[in-house]
């Protein structure tokens, strides 16, 4: 398996296929890269060479006890581009993922970047303060730290409903899915989980975002009740200079399972290419 030792010695697993202009698709907490299960494939066909990591902490890659801040996750990212030696690169952050593009961007510059996405995204701010008031109070990330703390795994098995917006009524995804997902969260350490929660519903990155001129679109679902898109999709919308956002009427967080078709040909026009170029995955 293809691995990058970083330079304070973590292992990144990381996965280079295809051929083409290079799209780094960056996962969401408290997944791995796995979660592209349907993206990747699909942008390989449409001509695109696609990277995939597991972030520190997750999945294959190392776990540490430190570095789960997003400016040593950022430059984690940086060595990956340089590395690969990755120029005119999209980059694709899901969830936790889009904090990591918008700190990229800010501490290292477009160089190697041309395009940049950010799905279900967490920036600019998720926590509820007096000049975020659309923001999620911190008594729920409070919450989520100490179910962790007390039964990591039950509260992982409770929190994917809410992430594909599952109910009774509603099977968004199948119990399978469910299944999935959790097995992909557990791989994630303790301490990446708890430190990384932290990072991503307290860093504030409103101030650096007006002055990002990179291209973004940005998809995010009016139904998502994870990371509610006022404070988010619209609110990123605002700041960053140069964005479209496309919202996704009803649809909840997890986006790259409910809505995979719908979001991989939006995707594809970001990037340029045209979807009915793209053989369907039951013809290749």
């Amino acid at each position: 398996m293809p691995y990058l030792e970083l330079s304070d010695d973590t292992e990144l697993y990381f996965n280079d296929l295809g051929s083409g202009k290079p799209v780094v698709l960056i996962h969401g907490w408290p997944l791995s890269s796995d979660m592209w299960e349907h993206q990747v494939p699909f942008l390989v066909e449409a001509g695109y060479r696609v990277i995939t990591y597991d972030r520190r902490g997750f999945g294959r890659s190392s776990q540490p006890f430190d570095g789960h801040d997003y400016d040593t996750l950022a430059a984690d990212l940086a060595e990956l581009i340089d590395s690969l030696e990755l120029e005119d690169a999209t980059l694709v952050g899901f969830s936790m993922g889009g904090g990591e593009v918008i700190r990229y961007l800010t501490n290292f510059g477009s160089a190697h970047v041309s395009k940049a996405v950010l799905i279900s995204a967490v920036p600019p701010f998720m926590l509820k303060t007096d000049d975020n008031p659309d923001g999620t109070p911190a008594e729920t990330f409070d919450g989520f730290r100490q179910a962790i703390l007390k039964d990591r795994f039950d509260f992982l098995n409770t929190f994917d409903s809410q992430f594909y917006g599952r109910s009774l009524v509603h099977h968004t995804v199948s119990d399978a899915v469910l299944n999935w997902t959790f097995a992909l969260a557990i791989q994630g350490s303790q301490r990446g989980t708890l430190e990384q929660l932290k990072s991503f519903s307290t860093t504030d990155f409103r101030a650096e975002m007006p002055s990002i001129t990179t291209p973004f679109l940005i998809i995010h679902g009016t139904g998502d009740k994870t990371v509610p898109i006022d404070a988010a999709g619209r609110a990123s919308a605002k700041l960053l200079p140069n964005a479209t956002l496309i919202e996704y009427d009803g649809e909840p967080h997890g986006l790259f399972m409910t809505v995979p078709d719908r979001l991989n040909a939006d995707l594809l026009n970001f990037l340029g290419g045209d979807v009915n170029t793209v053989p369907r995955l039951d013809q290749i």
